[in-house]
């Protein structure tokens, strides 16, 4: 922890912790996913998790330090080729984008495997989360260069959520808790729009004019930090070695 800056430290027990509660929520795919985080003061390096540790294993000092170029500055586990191959040029086009969650929970996953799956304007939370959402549908298959990743960049625009055809979902934002907090919310709408479908009766619309129309960073308008911070409560008497 001494080799660490105060703020650096924070940030790395912030990502660890996103780790933590995707596991224990059931979001993550085996060793598979991955999420990184712009280091302070830095253009071009960036946190991320080491290939081969569970999202159970990953805490605040086993975290990768790798640059644009694919360089490891500072870890022992190696970074997973497609994890750099997609966050480095969201990173590197979007920096407004300093966490790049990658993810293939349940929901948003089924969503992106119908064909012209779409978040519907049915429950209240789409009213906050629909204008923010960005949809991939050329199915290009794992990323296997940079190139794939810029394009993933293009398509992911200025939305901080991106539903990716027969993926997953992409979540960005200005920090941990930003990013976390809105992949979490869209994930669980989403679920709600599978199970009322599930019924096979006609989802209830609501009016356009009820959008919030939400731009800029998800937590100036929700609770973002605080719900990390509660959760951060719950690992630390829990999972405390998440901080370690």
């Amino acid at each position: 922890m001494n080799a660490y800056s105060d703020i650096e430290w924070q940030m790395r027990c912030d990502l660890a912790a996103t780790f933590r509660l995707s596991a224990r929520f059931g979001l993550n795919a085996g060793l598979g996913n991955h999420f990184s985080l712009m280091l302070p003061g830095q253009t071009d390096r960036f946190l991320v998790n080491g290939h081969g540790l569970l999202f159970q294993e990953v805490t605040a000092s086993n975290l990768v330090d790798v640059d644009f170029a694919g360089h490891v500055h500072r870890g022992k586990w190696p970074v997973r080729k497609v994890a750099y191959d997609i966050h480095a040029p969201i990173h590197a086009a979007n920096p407004a984008a300093k966490c790049v969650i990658h993810l293939h929970p349940p929901n948003i996953t089924a969503l992106s495997m119908l064909d012209g799956g779409r978040l519907a304007l049915a429950h209240h939370d789409n009213l906050i989360v629909n204008d923010r959402v960005a949809y991939d549908d050329v199915m290009m298959g794992p990323a296997a260069n940079l190139e794939e990743g810029a394009r993933l960049a293009a398509a992911l625009g200025d939305k901080t959520i991106m539903v990716m055809a027969n993926h997953g979902i992409l979540a960005v934002g200005p920090t941990v808790a930003d990013a976390f907090h809105e992949m979490y919310v869209v994930e669980k709408v989403c679920g709600y729009q599978l199970l009322a479908m599930s019924s096979g009766e006609k989802l209830r619309q609501q009016p356009d004019s009820l959008r919030w129309h939400l731009r800029g960073a998800w937590g100036d308008t929700l609770d973002a930090r605080l719900y990390l911070d509660a959760w951060r409560r719950i690992l630390d008497r829990e999972e405390p070695d998440y901080a370690s």
